[in-house]
This record gives structure tokens, sequence and C-alpha cells, in this order.
């Protein structure tokens, strides 16, 4: 019985993909409800996340942080990413795109936005994201599922990458995120899932797989890097 049944999944997988594929067919909005929902909530909250990312970045280049505010402009970047993807899926699907126009979060001072950005990543990947996947899964919408799990990976990415920040916010703020300031990074992007890291890996993305030549470095914020004591 087991087995009829796997069989059955491999069958829908593979139909579901025959119908993507062949002239004339099409796979329609309607028949994937929950999917469309799942995509049409997690597009604005990324549209969202890129705004407000974008805006983090600029007080934090204002406030003197350019390191912090590089941070939030690969982030940005990466939420761009996901936001495109769920698009590209929406508009394979017939389905309409949210039409409304989100807004960037409030921006506060520097600190506060590194605290915030950390527990709305927390928010994603604990409870957002595994609760998506699990109302979209019985629909076995592939192409759905696939780039919402590299979201929700390159989330957990996001949340590492703010970890170090959030502990400068919480504690001798001013001593620690000095010491972030005078480091030099660079951050680099998979422009197919938007994983993000301080180095571009050898050969594959750690998520999506692919080669790594789909990274691309973000530009650094500022004119000049921080120096530092291998300057002198």
């Amino acid at each position: 019985m087991a087995d009829t049944y796997g069989l059955r999944d491999v069958l829908k997988v593979l139909l579901t993909g025959a119908l993507l594929l062949t002239p004339g067919l099409t796979v329609y909005a309607a028949d994937y409800p929950e999917t469309t929902q799942a995509l049409q909530e997690r597009y604005l909250d990324e549209v969202e996340a890129h705004l407000s990312y974008t805006a983090f970045s600029e007080k934090a280049l204002a406030d003197g942080y350019p390191n912090s505010a590089y941070l939030f402009k690969s982030l940005a970047t990466s939420e761009g990413i996901h936001a495109h993807n769920f698009k590209r899926i929406l508009d394979a699907l017939g389905a309409e795109v949210p039409a409304e126009q989100p807004q960037a979060r409030p921006v506060e001072t520097t600190r506060y936005n590194i605290m915030h950005a950390t527990g709305v990543e927390t928010d994603e990947i604990d409870n957002e994201y595994p609760a998506i996947l699990a109302r979209i899964k019985p629909e076995n919408h592939q192409d759905a599922i696939t780039n919402l799990t590299w979201a929700w990976e390159a989330e957990k990415q996001h949340r590492k990458l703010l970890g170090r920040m959030q502990d400068a916010a919480r504690n001798w703020f001013k001593f620690l995120i000095a010491h972030i300031e005078g480091e030099v990074v660079d951050y680099h992007v998979c422009k197919i899932c938007g994983s993000t890291l301080v180095e571009r890996p050898a050969e594959h993305c750690p998520i999506c797989n692919n080669p790594a030549s789909h990274y691309r470095m973000v530009p650094y914020v500022a004119a000049e890097r921080p120096e530092t004591e291998e300057d002198y």
C-alpha cells in the first residue's frame, strides 16, 4: 500500500511538471488556492522588508555606521530577490500580484533597527515560513515550495549575520559596534535564491546548489572602507 501511495505522489509531481512545460496547457491559480495566497502574502512581506532594510541602511550610514548600513543594504538585496521570485510564480499561475504598495517600517535609531530586524527574521524563521510550507504542501506546487524554502534558508543566514550586531545592540553598544565598524567585510548575494554570505562559495550555492558564479558582491555603501591595523 505504501508503494502505491509513493507512486501516486511521483506521478502527481510528473504530471504537474508536464502541464507546466507542455505548450497550450496552463496551470491556473484556481488549482493552487493556498499556494497563491501564500505567495501573495510573502510577496508583500518581502517587498516591505526590502524597503525597510533600505531605509535602515540609509539611517545607519547617516549615523556613521557604514558597516551596519552595508549589512542592511545586502539584506535588502536578498529580500528583493525573494519578492521577484514570488512574483514570477504568481505571474506563471496567472494570479493577481497585490496592487497595494507596502510601506517601510518606521525608522528608529540604528540600535533599535538592528533589534527590530533580528526579531522579524526570527519570527519568519521559527513561525511564518514553517506554517506557510505546511499550508501549501498538500497542493504540491514544486516551484513555490522550492522558492519558499530557499527564502526560509536565506532568512536563517540573515539572522546569523545580524546576530553579532544584536549582541552589540543589547550590551555595550558603542564599544561593540565600534569593533564591528572597524572590520573589513564583503557581502555576496546569490541572484537565484537570495543566499547572503560574507564569502562567495568556491563551487555551489549552499541553498539552491546553483554555480557560485550566480553570486554578486554587493557594492559597499561608503566611498572608503574602515581602516584596520593592517593598514598601518
